[in-house]
């Protein structure tokens, strides 16, 4: 069983290294944006700012790799226990930084924080998907 899941994820990770380069682009300038957006507006951050690079690419890129080309529900639901595990970790080693009173708590209340930001983060796998392989075959498109 775990030989089939290793070939399948293999395959799945078996991509055009310019596609790999998009993502990587893509994405460390979107957790570069919401970092600085989390920051700006008092929501939550990382306590260190290269975690941006391992939260977004070597955790998230990797993930989207293997998700692309499901249906959107299912890259989601897949996506969701991805980043609720990722959420759960960052603040319990706090390395992600909740601040306090922050307006997802004065919203949905503050025990639902993490959860909160799980459901939203989940959005990320099949939109970054969408958005990706738009560029890319705009990008490197034949009939360009």
């Amino acid at each position: 069983m775990i030989g089939e899941f290793l070939l399948w994820a293999k395959s799945k990770l078996s991509v055009d290294k310019r596609l790999i380069a998009l993502y990587c682009i893509v994405y460390v300038l979107w957790g570069l944006l919401m970092n600085w957006f989390g920051t700006a507006i008092e929501i939550a951050k990382f306590t260190y700012w290269w975690q941006v690079i391992t939260c977004y690419i070597l955790y998230m890129v990797p993930i989207s790799l293997l998700l692309r080309n499901l249906p959107f529900h299912t890259q989601y639901a897949y996506g969701l226990i991805a980043m609720g595990l990722l959420e759960f970790g960052g603040y319990a080693l706090e390395t992600s930084y909740a601040y306090p009173n922050n307006l997802l708590d004065q919203f949905f209340g503050e025990r639902n924080f993490a959860l909160g930001m799980a459901l939203f983060f989940a959005l990320y796998f099949p939109i970054g998907n969408w958005g990706v392989q738009k560029i890319y075959n705009i990008m490197f498109s034949k009939n360009n």
